[in-house]
């Protein structure tokens, strides 16, 4: 991925790509003139509102079950930054620096389709929290689909609350000082316009895709070592077969799995040793690449909401001639699916890998050394991590539940039909937490069954990949602490742009 210096928000869709990019790699966000312009626009017309007198959701009524609440004049301003106190109310853990960024990016985004009504100097502040390295303490737990993540976002900007910022967490007043900047007096629907829509589960979402479309090229490079390990039948994934049912993902793996094994002496002895592999063995083309499609599939649902404008009410029109229009575009339920879709395909990466390394420390079916170890019985060997991808695939069943068929009822009966699309995308990240830790584990298994293996040659890149992993792990001769191994393993599966360096071809 390119760790870009600048992104610009214009007229033509962002992708996840940018969204991580600002997020996790510290990208400046700016927005173009344009973008500006359509803000303005829309700021306009609020204020055309204000002055006519005519009521309208959020802008001079109160919220929720509280929409036929008339209010005027500075009660504008105070019903704003009361609207973010009183959302701000999550519990739990704080979210990483990371996911915070991703989801005001998110939201500026949102902000940036002109169709909101916030005043422009909020989205300037909001772009100065980024820019800056200011970011809110957002706890994790509390979110139907928006409304306290945001709220927690958005009472940093007040100088409420507490921020990371270099590396330590101080109050938000405090940070804005020490950056000279000054916290951001509301106005007319800024308070709602900062708790509505979309941005929390779709910025989750935008990291999770990242981490995902990683870890499926990661799970290619293991299971071709796991499969040569095991002296796979490779006419399994015989380029004519892989054909004949054509899921596009299914191409993509066949063909991975072709390259890395390229000219190994150990596939191509053991031609005829068996009629056909375990299924965890021969149907990693199916399995991966099924995985691979849905993740196409999410990326457009996750993009789409990315780039649409999620606010209620919308504001259409210009000043002289315009359409307030109370709706449900907040409502998640595209990316909800999406990332709940997505963690059961990234569970069952896990689950499949699970099956695979079992069957590398079992000497029944292995045909190696028991628990990969030179001197099993004074050794336990590799025994014991097989347990540990036991109990993270036993999790990951659990998190691939889907979040979005919760449902409750909040606001007095207004908000009865919920998308649950924040949790779907949290426990999203969870699963591929999980998934990392057991690739790690197959990897590092995989990598011991080559040290049995290596009078023969292996493929062009199951090779390459063995290697790299001796460059940082050590060959397992005798009983030693594995927790290290394992942490090591999986800080080289999260190095960014590692596997795209020494497998370049690989898709």
């Amino acid at each position: 991925m390119s760790q870009a210096k600048k992104i610009v928000i214009a007229d033509t869709p962002l992708h996840w790509q940018d969204v991580v990019a600002v997020a996790r790699f510290g990208a400046e966000l700016a927005l173009s003139g344009q973008a500006w312009a359509r803000i303005d626009n829309a700021q306009s017309i609020v204020q055309r509102i204000v002055t006519g007198g005519e009521r309208a959701y959020g802008v001079n009524t109160g919220l929720g079950a509280l929409c036929n609440v008339s209010l005027k004049g500075e009660q504008l301003s105070q019903l704003s930054r009361n609207t973010l106190l009183s959302h701000a109310c999550g519990v739990g853990a704080p979210l990483t620096d990371e996911q915070t960024r991703a989801i005001i990016c998110a939201a500026i985004l949102n902000y940036s389709q002109g169709k909101s009504g916030l005043h422009p100097q909020v989205v300037h502040s909001l772009l100065a929290l980024l820019n800056h390295g200011i970011t809110p303490q957002v706890p994790s737990q509390g979110s139907v689909g928006y409304l306290t993540h945001m709220a927690h976002i958005g009472i940093a900007l007040l100088g409420v609350g507490n921020v990371s910022y270099r590396g330590q967490i101080v109050t938000a007043q405090a940070a804005l000082a020490a950056e000279g900047l000054q916290p951001v007096v509301l106005g007319a629907k800024d308070g709602l316009c900062l708790v509505n829509g979309t941005p929390c589960m779709s910025g989750l979402s935008c990291l999770a895709l990242a981490d995902a479309h990683h870890l499926l090229q990661w799970a290619d490079v293991i299971g071709a070592m796991s499969f040569e390990a095991q002296r796979g039948q490779i006419d399994a994934f015989d380029e004519q077969i892989i054909a004949l049912k054509p899921h596009p993902g299914m191409q993509q793996v066949g063909s991975n799995l072709r390259a890395l094994l390229a000219g190994s002496e150990v596939i191509a002895a053991s031609r005829g040793i068996r009629t056909q592999d375990a299924l965890s063995i021969r149907s990693i083309p199916q399995v991966h690449g099924a995985a691979r499609d849905q993740l196409e599939h999410a990326t457009r649902q996750i993009e789409t909401e990315l780039n649409g404008a999620t606010d209620n009410p919308l504001l259409l029109g210009t000043p002289d001639n315009y359409r307030v229009v109370s709706q449900a575009n907040p409502h998640g339920q595209s990316v909800a699916l999406a990332a709940d879709m997505l963690a059961i395909a990234m569970a069952e990466i896990g689950s499949i890998a699970e099956r695979r390394l079992d069957r590398l420390i079992n000497p029944h079916v292995s045909g190696l050394p028991a628990f990969l170890v030179s001197n099993p019985g004074v050794n336990s060997g590799m025994m014991i991590v097989q347990y540990v991808a036991a109990s993270l695939c036993g999790q990951n069943r659990q998190l691939a539940q889907p979040a979005v068929l919760d449902n409750f009822v909040t606001s007095g009966l207004q908000e009865d039909h919920l998308s649950m699309g924040t949790n779907a995308a949290l426990k999203l990240h969870s699963v591929l937490a999980n998934v990392t830790q057991i690739l790690a584990i197959e990897y590092l298994l995989a990598a011991q069954a080559f040290e049995f293996l290596k009078h023969q040659g292996f493929g062009a890149g199951t090779h390459v990949a063995w290697r790299l992993l001796r460059e940082h792990v050590p060959a397992y001769e005798q009983d030693r602490w594995l927790a290290p191994d394992i942490a090591t393993t999986a800080k080289l599966l999260n190095t960014p742009d590692l596997l795209n360096h020494v497998l370049p071809n690989l898709h």
